[in-house]
């Protein structure tokens, strides 16, 4: 291993929805990820990676802050018009980065909040194009309920109203290499929240024509193609050296595969927020490794911080852990002693080692809980990860 380049460009690719079991070096026949897979093989494969809430804003709030989702006041998925969102005051990856000198910028789904104090621009991206929730929120043919039509923004300005969304994966692509180009010289911050493989899945035609496994396969593939595009571009500008790329999902998937974990999203089963997670950075962390330390999205704030020098503030509470040694030594340790697993507002379950304590079960209707049951539940997920 070189000495780490202390301030290494940084792309986080976070999908939606995308289960457990949608990739091939995950298990999946259905789908084809051939450049997800190679990302895979030129860096480490996490198979005890987890999201902190098993739907989109909570866990999109603490995988950017490092803290749980409760403690940074987004426990539960923002709507709409909501009077609510990600505190300005908060940390987040992008805040701490823009303060090293780095070049910032979102595409894709924010989720934390569209008020104008809570958008990206006031959270450390300077540059914001996307959809600030997810693609449903908008004028659906058969509603759950009534919303606005859906914003296409930038920055801090609407550009379109319900662009057409077999279009944006290419869109947001093509804004992503652009960014790179300009920024290939300094420092970057690359945040890609892509929409797939959220409902309604709204795909490219060509992707659709070629998947194995319908619209659903197609989104995935779509996924994989905006990958490879990316690697090529970092590869023909010589930058992939030089280049940190995370690769994971929001939380579990509603139509897709989490095998081999029982659940799904919105839930605290293993299927909920147990995730693919995929770090690749050549020549410091070996290639074609894996690791079964339990791992969170929690802990990408503070290992960031760790390499790029940054010194995080005592007086504010990180629930993540610096795992430079688990990347670049392949100690093969989990750094914390227990993961706690949070639906809403309610601890439902907590993990430490091998053991998995349920607590409590959430009895549900949709978002809306209807009781919460007492339980107590010991698993062993190394000999029954299927939680049986």
């Amino acid at each position: 291993m070189r000495d780490p380049i202390v301030k290494p460009n940084i792309i986080l690719i976070n999908c939606d929805d995308l289960g457990h079991g949608d990739l091939g070096c995950y298990g999946s026949t259905l789908n084809a990820t051939p450049r997800i897979d190679q990302l895979a093989s030129e860096g480490i494969r996490f198979t005890n990676f987890y999201m902190a809430s098993p739907v989109c804003s909570p866990s999109r709030a603490a995988m950017l802050t490092g803290s749980y989702p409760l403690r940074v006041g987004i426990p539960a998925v923002l709507f709409p018009n909501s009077s609510t969102g990600l505190s300005p005051s908060e940390n987040t990856i992008a805040s701490i980065l823009k303060e090293l000198g780095y070049k910032t910028k979102l595409i894709g789904k924010w989720h934390l909040g569209d008020q104008p104090e809570f958008l990206p621009t006031r959270h450390g991206f300077e540059e914001y194009f996307g959809i600030p929730y997810s693609n449903d929120m908008g004028v659906m043919k058969n509603p759950r309920r009534e919303f606005p039509p859906l914003p296409l923004m930038e920055n801090e300005t609407v550009r379109e109203q319900q662009p057409v969304q077999e279009e944006l994966t290419d869109r947001y692509t093509q804004e992503a290499l652009s960014f790179i180009e300009e920024h290939q010289r300094e420092p970057f911050f690359l945040y890609f929240a892509h929409m797939h493989v959220h409902r309604p899945v709204l795909v490219a035609k060509r992707f659709v024509e070629k998947s194995q496994n319908g619209r659903y396969g197609a989104a995935v593939e779509a996924i994989d193609w905006s990958v490879g595009e990316i690697m090529d571009r970092l590869s023909g500008l010589g930058i992939d050296e030089n280049t940190i790329v995370i690769f994971t999902s929001d939380n579990g998937s509603i139509g897709g595969s989490n095998m081999p974990l029982r659940g799904m999203k919105n839930s605290t089963w293993e299927g909920g927020m147990k995730l693919p997670c995929i770090i690749r950075w050549p020549s410091q962390v070996k290639a074609n490794s894996e690791s079964a330390s339990i791992v969170t999205s929690l802990d990408f704030l503070p290992t960031i911080a760790s390499i790029t020098k940054y010194k995080l503030s005592p007086d504010r509470v990180i629930d993540g852990r610096n795992i430079q040694a688990i990347l670049f030594d392949r100690e093969d340790e989990s750094p914390r002693r227990a993961f706690f697993y949070y639906l809403r507002s309610t601890l439902c379950a907590v993990r430490s080692g091998k053991w998995k304590l349920h607590v409590v079960r959430v009895e549900q209707q949709g978002n809306k809980t209807i009781k919460n049951h007492d339980v107590l539940e010991l698993y062993d997920l190394n000999n029954d990860p299927g939680e049986q």
